[in-house]
């Protein structure tokens, strides 16, 4: 699939100190792209997306017509074949731009489970039609309102009768749901005390919602902080075909912590590109902003915070690199992975508060678009994983310190 999109001057998208030439950054090619493409959604248009509280359908299409949705989908599905890596700077640079990734980032990496674990039939029917859009799989159900985060105790239960898989459960925080043909859900087919391991007897499935709701499903939407379409769903005897298992019966568990190293990555760039747009917002104000017949900038009490916020997002982008090499390369990446959306998480955090402290009033100003950003950003010290699980993680598995839970 071509990618589409024509070079642009970097002096057109705001500060480019964060970007290296074009002759020593190997994705140039990509950012110019991704770049001339945003450049066709100003500022205006994702301030009105918000206020409106509406999806932005007219930028999602571009982007899939474009072929960046389709980037890790392999060539002989329709895709581009590229490697985690290219993906990453493609969502960082709708972010650096002003726009919000995450309102599209699940086609781009939910069909990782599909490709590596589905049959090849499955991958035949669907890949395709991931890759071109007309199908959308932007959705992934696990989480559940009285588990949280330990997802082994889910209590949503597929039972096989026959042919069909019975589901009946409630799961809650599903994203883009409705903005999405397929989703991937997550379901208990052997309950808890029936199982060595509480990590075994889950499965996952293919839901083809345009069949699945009103029949089985329900879904209400959550209102939010964020404009981010997420709701709660409810299963009551819905049906799904044993076809629509993705492998094999209770090892959904295994599969699903598969393609989490490239979710963290994904939405580590995300937040980088969050934390350039932040420091570029604020470099450029300081420059200009005069009280008491000097810029703001010229005060080290403004200089320090933007430079320590700069130099944090920078850090946390080789985080994101070096995860992002290692899952290219087929290699274990689970700790740099974590510690890539837990560094830029917080980069973005600080980049934010820094950016939001020194526009002052003007910061709460939605024509600034920086109280837009500000609420996106601090999504990511929750989800998709909270930073304090990333740091127990990270304590146990890479620090060999006890379990903590």
């Amino acid at each position: 699939m071509l990618l589409d999109g024509a070079p642009i001057e970097s002096s057109k998208v705001g500060c480019n100190h964060h970007i290296m030439p074009a002759s020593s950054d190997p994705h140039y090619e990509i950012r110019d792209a991704v770049r001339a493409l945003c450049a066709q959604f100003p500022a205006e248009y994702f301030r009105n997306v918000d206020a409106e509280q509406a999806y932005p359908e007219e930028f999602v299409r571009a982007l899939t017509r474009s072929g960046w949705l389709a980037a890790l989908v392999p060539e002989e599905y329709g895709g581009s074949g590229l490697g985690l890596t290219e993906a990453s700077v493609i969502l960082e640079e709708i972010n650096r731009a002003g726009g919000n990734s995450g309102v599209c980032h699940g086609q781009m990496y939910n069909m990782g489970t599909l490709l590596r674990h589905g049959s090849e039939a499955q991958k035949r029917l669907y890949l395709p039609l991931i890759a071109t859009g007309e199908l959308r799989l932007q959705s992934m159900a696990v989480t559940e309102p009285a588990t949280g985060t330990d997802t082994t105790q889910l209590k949503t239960m597929a039972v096989l009768r026959g042919d069909r898989y019975i589901i009946n459960g409630q799961k809650v925080w599903i994203s883009r749901v409705l903005h999405s043909d397929l989703m991937l859900l997550l379901a208990r087919t052997t309950p808890l005390e029936a199982v060595r391991k509480r990590s075994e007897g889950m499965s996952i499935f293919i839901v083809d919602l345009r069949e699945a709701l009103g029949k089985g499903l329900t879904t209400r939407p959550i209102a939010n902080m964020v404009n981010h379409e997420t709701s709660e769903l409810f299963f009551d005897n819905l049906e799904v075909s044993v076809e629509n298992r993705i492998g094999e019966e209770g090892q959904g568990f295994r599969y699903l912590l598969d393609g989490l190293n490239a979710e963290r990555a994904l939405i580590a760039a995300e937040c980088v590109g969050d934390g350039r747009w932040f420091i570029d917002k604020v470099t450029q104000y300081a420059s200009e902003r005069i009280v008491f017949n000097r810029p703001i900038g010229q005060n080290q009490g403004v200089q320090f915070p933007i430079a320590r916020a700069h130099v944090n997002v920078e850090a946390a982008s080789l985080m994101r690199f070096e995860a992002c090499t290692l899952f290219d390369a087929h290699k274990p990446c689970g700790a740099e992975a974590n510690m890539a959306k837990l560094l830029a998480a917080d980069a973005s955090w600080e980049a934010a508060n820094v950016c939001l402290q020194f526009h002052g009033g003007f910061g709460f100003a939605r024509e600034f678009d920086i109280e837009r950003k500000f609420r996106e950003t601090r999504l990511y010290q929750v989800a998709p994983v909270s930073t304090n699980l990333i740091l127990s993680y990270i304590a146990e598995h890479v620090l060999g310190l006890p379990r903590s839970f």
